[in-house]
């Protein structure tokens, strides 16, 4: 999986602006489908969190999507009208798809997928990174087709992750001081990078799963991240697999 996500980032992480990086990765996804790529850097609202509020934080750095969107009532409605994503937010996670809190399936979004889909979106991955002072770096890149493998979801939304740690960094928000990680720590996240679980990663390495547990939590404390993808993210933004 590591390889096929690299493959998806390729020059990404080496552009030094937000919009290029936007348009590198927007590009590569292009010949799986992609139809629309929105980025944004922004700080999460001190008020409650609603469709307003979260509009209203600004930062776009970069959309592409189909002319005339932008303002249109499709558009109008799925920011302010119908927003499941604000769950998302809330919940802090750092990659999902659309169709994770608007199921496809769900009569009661089925006015929220015709209004995506007057954009060629039929489904939509997010990736997001969190800072600190509330400060979030996001993107969602829209498909014009609903069905994906668990593969595809999973190597895109990390490229996505890889994409949005890169934005953390061009906004200066990710420390300039050195990582260090132990050789077990690094090797261990390197293979939860490349898809494997616990167990498999302690048959390899010749440790117990506990072992494997302990080194990938002190990494990801050590690369201040949420979770293991922005983790394997952040680590990857720091050329440091």
């Amino acid at each position: 999986m590591l390889q096929q996500v690299m493959d998806i980032v390729g020059s990404t992480l080496a552009k030094t602006t937000p919009v290029a990086a936007t348009q590198a990765f927007y590009d590569a996804l292009l010949p799986l489908g992609a139809t629309y790529c929105q980025t944004r850097y922004y700080r999460r609202p001190s008020a409650p969190l609603t469709s307003e509020s979260h509009f209203a934080a600004g930062g776009v750095i970069a959309r592409i999507a189909r002319d005339g969107w932008m303002g249109s009532g499709a558009f109008n409605y799925v920011c302010f009208e119908q927003n499941p994503l604000l769950g998302a937010i809330r919940e802090g996670l750092t990659r999902y798809r659309f169709s994770d809190f608007a199921p496809h399936d769900d009569r009661s979004f089925g006015t929220y997928w015709d209004a995506l889909g007057e954009c060629g979106i039929g489904e939509a991955i997010c990736a997001t990174s969190y800072g600190a002072d509330r400060a979030i770096a996001s993107v969602h890149l829209g498909f014009g087709r609903r069905g994906f493998t668990h593969d595809e979801v999973q190597g895109i939304s990390l490229a996505g992750v890889m994409l949005t740690e890169h934005l953390m960094n061009l906004s200066g928000q990710l420390s300039p001081d050195p990582v260090r990680l132990t050789r077990r720590e690094r090797d261990c996240l390197a293979f939860v990078a490349d898809g494997k679980g616990d167990l498999e990663i302690a048959a390899i390495m010749n440790i117990s799963a506990a072992t494997v547990r302990f080194h990938v939590d002190n990494s990801r404390r050590k690369l201040g991240a949420t979770n293991r993808a922005q983790a394997v993210a952040r680590m990857a933004s720091l050329r440091m697999i």
